[in-house]
């Protein structure tokens, strides 16, 4: 069994100074702060780094930045990336409009949580379904179809994969949390 610090990852981020294509990846999404770990770990390869960032979804898509949020915590929190999670609570949940119910309900609670209207749950729902099952049945489906257009269903599931590949990578690695990201439990 492979033994690690605590407060240290299992791979060491890429030396500094990075080359100045991946620095300018990484300060277009960062916008002046220093890089978060994961983005620096990356850099170790070049192939992965770009292969990584290409596939990002946090641009202005088909999907609200709170849809979007919701998603990803979602995604994030059962599957014990608190890095991750952490991360984007930290940075977006004001934007998202996301309540500090919401995001106890995203960590713990259910789609019938109250906090939650009815598209809030059809995403819950959607991230559950997914992890549970990696399908999507004919019911949810049709609540999908009801609130999405094809494209923005396409980026959801996207979003979703995306983000379970995110958390198999802060997990495996054993990040250690960014300083201000927020904790599970508070």
């Amino acid at each position: 069994m492979m033994c690690y610090k605590k407060n240290s990852a299992r791979i060491a981020p890429a030396p500094q100074p990075l080359p100045a294509d991946m620095q300018d990846a990484i300060d277009a999404v960062m916008r002046g702060a220093p890089p978060l770990l994961l983005f620096a770990t990356m850099a170790r390869d070049r192939r992965l780094f770009f292969k990584f960032f290409n596939s990002g979804l946090l641009d202005r898509g088909h999907l609200t930045i709170r849809q979007r949020e919701i998603v990803i915590d979602r995604v994030t929190a059962p599957c014990g990336a608190e890095y991750e999670w952490g991360v984007h609570v930290a940075a977006f949940a004001d934007r998202a409009r996301l309540t500090e119910d919401q995001i106890a309900s995203l960590v713990a609670g259910y789609s019938a949580d109250p906090c939650w209207d009815d598209e809030d749950r059809v995403l819950i729902d959607l991230v559950d379904t997914l992890h549970a099952t990696c399908t999507v049945d004919d019911e949810l489906w049709g609540r999908l179809t009801d609130r999405f257009s094809d494209e923005a269903i396409l980026e959801l599931l996207m979003l979703a994969g995306t983000y379970r590949t995110v958390s198999y990578l802060v997990n495996g690695l054993a990040l250690p949390l960014e300083p201000g990201a927020r904790r599970f439990g508070g």
